[in-house]
């Protein structure tokens, strides 16, 4: 394979973390010029679904919030490793400092009739505990497409325990059985801390200004050239094969052709979970955009069928549709009453969810600031519902149709806060977000329907992101991002370094004693 690297240019398509870390390591690992690395991305912003913007006049936005874990997020952790971060701190070092300091342990995990309950206990029935086992212990190639609701019980999904991973994860019982069992295995450290999140890492900020905007102004530094509001067409590949010819975008109306030496390397992002998404007001609903995602995608696998099936991740928007919203708030009222009910202070509770909630509505405080330039005196909280297509409980709508007010409203209803709703409603600026795609990473699969990061027979092209094919590692995190990264660039460019290695805690006795302890609650 190549290894001489002077000449070699590498284009990434998608500006969000896959691509990134990508460049990243391209320039760490594989030493190519940073001036020979190129960044396309579609919309103005970089980022993707790690985006975070607004300000305390117009209200905060942020499509998502993620939560860190130590032993999961290892590829993660490598990145931020070498990127520097403010006061002469590795970003690595920054969140490592952040944690030590500030701390999760929820007493409030489960909210119902705006009381907290109890969350230790878990409420599994034996025969759910055997199956949970049972799963672990299967090979994945025999669930083959199998939904989560085919293989347990209904008693599993009325349990705490389903209540609190599901919403802390995003699963529904119709999602994809090997998906779950993917999360069982690498979550098997986490059981006896599932009801206070202790073992959660949270980030200084959101994760556009603790992550994505510190990295992006290092591959700036580096010479990196990003291309934002810029369309990829087309990737054009020799006959009946997988090398990549050229490359065709539009800029400004302006249609570009690249010609794609053999020694060079592309890297696409094939698929995004905010595709498509759509912003409401105080007085609006977001608005479902309806037009075919993910086109480039879509056009290259009918060239090939190792270049996977994006339509299993785009043909069921009824069950991977998301709504989430950020509340800004102008008045600490909000804040000091949810302080008051779970006495923990913002960004120690962690999630919070609302266990009677028709929408399984979930809500977060993280510690104050949440944005890098968010005065003092106003406060961000983000939150989202795992059944959008349902009637709230309070606000006879479904969340789908729901304003901003509606949901600031239906929240307060939960947590018993209704005689204070007039005054939270006059400061506080609520903005949902509808999410098509939000949660189609989790939906049935089959072998094939995600593409190996470097396709088989492949001399130049990797697919990375989180709807590319890696083997025991869980979507819907930026550690699979981070990971298809580290897996394209040190394949592509023939290096000797390993990818970092998946923590197995179930090849621990004490890791399986402990979580099987742990499921008797």
């Amino acid at each position: 394979m190549h290894t001489d690297h002077k000449k070699t240019r590498v284009y990434l398509i998608g500006g969000g973390i896959a691509s990134l870390a990508s460049a990243a390591y391209c320039i760490k690992d594989g030493h190519i010029r940073g001036d020979h690395i190129t960044i396309f991305e579609e919309s103005p912003t970089l980022g993707g679904a790690l985006d975070a913007q607004g300000s305390p006049t117009t209200g905060y936005v942020m499509r998502g919030y993620r939560m860190l874990e130590d032993k999961i997020y290892s590829c993660t952790y490598d990145l931020l490793s070498f990127i520097p971060g403010r006061n002469h701190k590795t970003l690595k070092q920054e969140l490592l400092a952040f944690n030590k300091k500030t701390k999760t342990h929820s007493t409030s995990r489960l909210i119902a009739n705006g009381t907290i309950i109890d969350a230790g206990p878990l409420g599994l029935h034996w025969k759910d505990r055997s199956h949970i086992f049972e799963l672990m212990a299967l090979s994945e190639p025999s669930l083959k497409a199998s939904r989560i609701q085919d293989f347990f019980t209904p008693s599993f999904f009325t349990s705490d325990f389903w209540i609190e991973f599901s919403t802390t994860f995003g699963f529904r019982s119709e999602y994809s059985l090997a998906e779950l069992r993917r999360y069982f295995l690498r979550f098997i450290q986490e059981p006896p801390e599932i009801s206070t999140l202790s073992g959660v890492r949270s980030t200084v900020y959101n994760q556009y200004d603790s992550i994505i905007a510190p990295l992006v102004a290092w591959l700036k530094g580096k010479g990196v050239h990003f291309e934002t509001s810029c369309t990829v067409q087309k990737i054009t590949f020799t006959k009946n094969s997988k090398t990549v010819t050229r490359l065709t975008y539009t800029k400004g109306g302006e249609r570009t052709t690249i010609t794609v030496n053999p020694t060079d390397q592309v890297l696409f992002t094939a698929g995004s979970m905010v595709s498509n998404s759509s912003f409401g007001s105080m007085t609006s609903s977001p608005k479902l955009d309806s037009r075919t995602p993910w086109p480039l995608w879509n056009s290259i696998a009918k060239l090939n069928r190792d270049f996977g099936k994006p339509t299993v991740f785009t043909a069921h928007v009824n069950k991977s549709r998301l709504i989430s919203f950020t509340i800004t708030s102008k008045n600490p009222l909000f804040f000091k009453l949810v302080e008051t009910l779970t006495k923990r202070k913002a960004g120690e509770q962690g999630l919070i969810t609302f266990k009677d909630s028709h929408w399984l509505l979930s809500v977060v405080l993280p510690q104050q600031p949440h944005f890098a330039n968010q005065p003092t005196s106003v406060t961000v909280c983000w939150g989202y519902g795992l059944y959008p297509e349902k009637k709230g409980n309070f606000v006879q709508k479904k969340m789908l149709d729901c304003t901003g007010t509606d949901l600031l409203m239906e929240l307060c209803g939960h947590l018993g806060f209704e005689q204070y709703i007039p005054k939270i409603l006059r400061s506080s600026i609520c903005i949902p977000c509808l999410m098509p795609y939000g949660t189609s990473q989790f939906l049935p699969r089959r072998k094939g329907d995600r593409p190996a990061v470097v396709p088989p027979g492949s001399t130049n092209f990797a697919f990375i992101g989180q709807y590319c094919e890696i083997p025991d590692d869980i979507v819907f995190t930026i550690e699979y991002s981070v990971r298809s990264a580290q897996i394209a660039v040190y394949s592509l460019l023939g290096l000797p370094k390993k990818v970092t290695p998946i923590y197995k805690g179930q090849h621990n006795i004490k890791i399986l004693y402990d979580a099987f302890k742990a499921s008797l609650r």
